[in-house]
């Protein structure tokens, strides 16, 4: 076999893997996220606690995710996705003891989160950068699609998972979340490295490094519109946060109605995605990237304002669904702008802005929620999410003007 050949067979053989991973990695995130957050407020009875969760998996995210791109980039992406799933199983097994000696400390509990957090910061970056080199270029957006649908059918069943295994006890539920883990350990261990290339760098080095991954974003109106307007949308609009709040004070469902309101956007961006792998958006990508932000807003509205279980799950579905839209989108432009040698660090830049829009977006929403109450909170992000997209319209007309999703950049 030829090496064009053998890349080819490779190629073909490690997408899967990887999606599979995706799907496994994420579920298990989404189940554990659902158990964690409905045990916190079951302790505390009080929305606060759900914003102390988000802004503790907030700063590991802002201390460790730009180093891991740097390193990304030096080495490979394969070993950083590799510690970090192996990272997340060691969580999923340390909540399973804590559910075991049945702790109430929610210090304990705050503790492994931020293990978490460092384990999601430093898989994040390499796991976004690993998905460009295993597809051509003309592939990618078709690659994104099914790579960002495999991430939402695992929304999907991930909390619906966690739901129903939290009613049959917390530690059935951290089992089952760390067997997944491990398994998506394995599979990340049986890809190919693309690249395993070793720089000494003094420290000063590493730093200049990550720099330019920030001054690329900079220099690039298009890229830094696109991850910036995501940021504000998702850190003014997220009502993820809140739904224990909704599932057991104000719709009255439970865990098992928790788990159906977690998967519900992901039941959106699904359908949506499977769509996008056939026919990916080709033309007037700024004006669709905006309709999407604003529609991701008006759904939240709805949501915020519903007492009726079904309309609430339906408001949801189009959040996620407008949100695979936006995210499609911004994704196949940064990774399409985006060369190899700098894909790690600006991946790291990426997956910063998303992890701060959700973390911080979190705690935003618990304060509020604290301070206003929860309709009003929920309420208040939605009308930003709109708001924010009006004025990144104005402010970054090259988005607003894009045709093509491979616009020439620079």
């Amino acid at each position: 076999m030829n090496t064009q050949a053998h890349n080819e067979a490779y190629r073909r053989r490690d997408l899967p893997i990887c999606l599979g991973v995706r799907f496994l990695s994420e579920a298990s995130t989404l189940a554990l996220s659902v158990v964690i957050g409905w045990s916190v407020y079951k302790i505390s009875q009080t929305p606060l606690t759900l914003g102390i969760v988000g802004i503790v998996e907030f700063i590991p995210a802002v201390l460790m995710t730009l180093p891991a791109g740097e390193l990304c980039d030096r080495l490979s992406p394969r070993p950083l996705v590799v510690t970090g799933l192996a990272l997340q199983c060691c969580c999923a097994l340390s909540f399973l003891a804590l559910s075991l000696l049945h702790t109430k400390g929610l210090w304990l509990f705050y503790g492994v989160l931020l293990l978490l957090g460092t384990a999601r910061a430093i898989a994040e970056p390499a796991a976004q950068a690993l998905l460009p080199l295993l597809v051509p270029p003309d592939r990618l957006p078709r690659a994104v699609a099914a790579s960002s649908t495999a991430w939402q059918m695992a929304v999907v069943l991930g909390p619906v998972v966690g739901g129903v295994c939290y009613a049959m006890g917390s530690s059935v539920a951290y089992l089952v979340c760390a067997f997944a883990f491990f398994a998506a350990t394995a599979g990340a261990m049986t890809l190919c490295s693309q690249r395993s290339r070793r720089e000494r760098l003094s420290l000063q080095g590493r730093i200049a490094r990550v720099k330019e991954g920030f001054a690329f974003v900079r220099s690039e109106p298009v890229v830094l519109g696109a991850l910036s307007l995501d940021l504000f949308a998702v850190l003014l609009g997220g009502a993820t946060a809140l739904l224990p709040v909704y599932a057991q004070d104000i719709l009255k469902m439970g865990p098992q109605g928790l788990g159906a309101l977690r998967s519900a956007p992901a039941v959106g961006a699904c359908l949506v995605g499977l769509v996008l792998t056939r026919f990916p958006p080709e033309r007037n990508v700024g004006p669709k990237l905006f309709a999407a932000v604003i529609v991701f807003g008006v759904a939240t509205l709805v949501f915020a304002f519903s007492r009726s279980a079904w309309v609430s799950w339906l408001a949801l579905a189009v959040v996620g669904a407008s949100d695979m839209v936006s995210v499609n989108i911004r994704t196949s432009l940064i990774q399409l702008a985006t060369p190899d040698v700098m894909r790690g660090r600006v991946s790291a830049v990426n997956a910063l802005f998303i992890g701060a829009s959700s973390e911080l977006g979190a705690f935003e929403s618990g304060v509020t929620a604290a301070l206003l109450g929860t309709v009003p909170a929920v309420a208040l992000g939605g009308i930003g999410t709109i708001v924010a997209a009006a004025v990144w319209m104005f402010a970054f007309p090259a988005i607003r003007e894009a045709d093509r999703i491979d616009i020439k950049l620079g």
